[in-house]
């Protein structure tokens, strides 16, 4: 499970576009990463809009921003055209980012327990540390509350 101040872990997705993220790459560049339940659901449409919005103040900032779920990339692709994203989503379909990052959780919801993915956000430092991150993240204000955060660094 990700702790701040410990190197991210690493992995390797497929990304919206084409192409593979390696996060190891990124190295020398502060990331943002969003974790996220699923495409094209209400709260889920606010953030990615809201990130894709901010993007450009990220880039001002130095920080690369990509939004990660369990789905599919053809789903992602459609998602992204769909809502004129401009954020990279990243397809993490095994789950392996989600459970070595500790996104992945029992959740309760109209009386049913099940798994998914607890929405949160990880800021990366150049050197590959996580400097901070957010647990069951609310959707109003979040972009802007990371970006000051990224901006800080």
């Amino acid at each position: 499970m990700a702790d701040t101040h410990q190197t991210a872990p690493d992995f390797s997705l497929p990304a919206t576009g084409g192409g593979t993220v390696t996060l190891s790459d990124l190295r020398g560049s502060a990331v943002v990463l969003f974790f996220y339940p699923r495409d094209d659901t209400s709260g889920c449409t606010k953030e990615s809009i809201a990130f894709s919005e901010s993007l450009g103040e990220f880039a001002d900032a130095g920080v690369t921003v990509f939004g990660i779920s369990k789905d599919s990339m053809a789903k992602h692709e459609k998602f992204a055209a769909k809502h004129d994203l401009k954020v990279t989503l990243l397809s993490d379909e095994d789950g392996s980012a989600c459970e070595d990052f500790g996104v992945w959780k029992e959740k309760k919801m109209y009386g049913k327990t099940f798994m998914g993915i607890e929405r949160s956000t990880f800021l990366i430092n150049a050197d590959g540390q996580i400097v901070q991150e957010w647990r069951k993240v609310k959707v109003p204000g979040h972009a802007e509350a990371v970006l000051d955060a990224a901006r800080a660094l």
